[in-house]
């Protein structure tokens, strides 16, 4: 049984028809945003992780008729105008992106927990460790990614994401 649905998707409003049945996961992937990649599909890797009204959320667990009148972010929309967002640029920065299969998942729970924390001087590594718990990533070991997320809160100025020249070579 299908359903439209509206709901906002990395600013852009939309109406979607979806079966009932269907996750989220399914319905963003069927509609181009494949940046969202499935993982385990069952909740326990974060590979499907999106922002669903600015809270981390496994696309695989969630159905997409309940996204009706919700506002979804994904991977895709965290870069604008060519420019990577402060937490993917933090990423490049600190290398913690490896394989980069889980790298998108990973970014959208960075990004909601940056935006949380934003400003506090009192966050600890513990803290960002528990709000990564539900990524899992074989290959960075996560420290580049806590490290990524203490630049993104200490940094002074958000907004300015430096422009940097990007470069691969074999030793």
């Amino acid at each position: 049984m299908n359903r439209n649905i509206s709901c906002t998707i990395n600013g852009k409003s939309v109406t979607l028809a979806v079966d009932i049945r269907q996750s989220l996961l399914d319905v963003l992937r069927h509609n181009g945003y494949t940046g969202v990649k499935e993982g385990c599909s069952v909740g326990e890797c974060g590979a499907c992780t999106v922002l669903l009204d600015d809270l981390p959320v496994d696309a695989c667990l969630y159905l997409a008729v309940w996204a009706d009148g919700r506002t979804i972010r994904t991977i895709e929309g965290e870069s604008r105008d060519g420019k990577l967002s402060q937490v993917q640029q933090a990423y490049l920065d600190t290398g913690a992106v490896q394989c980069g299969f889980c790298t998108p998942g990973l970014v959208m729970t960075s990004t909601a927990f940056v935006e949380k924390h934003k400003g506090q001087a009192d966050v600890s590594r513990h803290e960002i460790r528990r709000a990564h718990a539900g990524n899992l990533c074989r290959c960075t070991g996560y420290e580049g990614i806590i490290r990524a997320v203490e630049q993104c809160l200490s940094d002074k100025n958000a907004a300015a994401v430096p422009e940097q020249a990007i470069s691969c070579e074999l030793e």
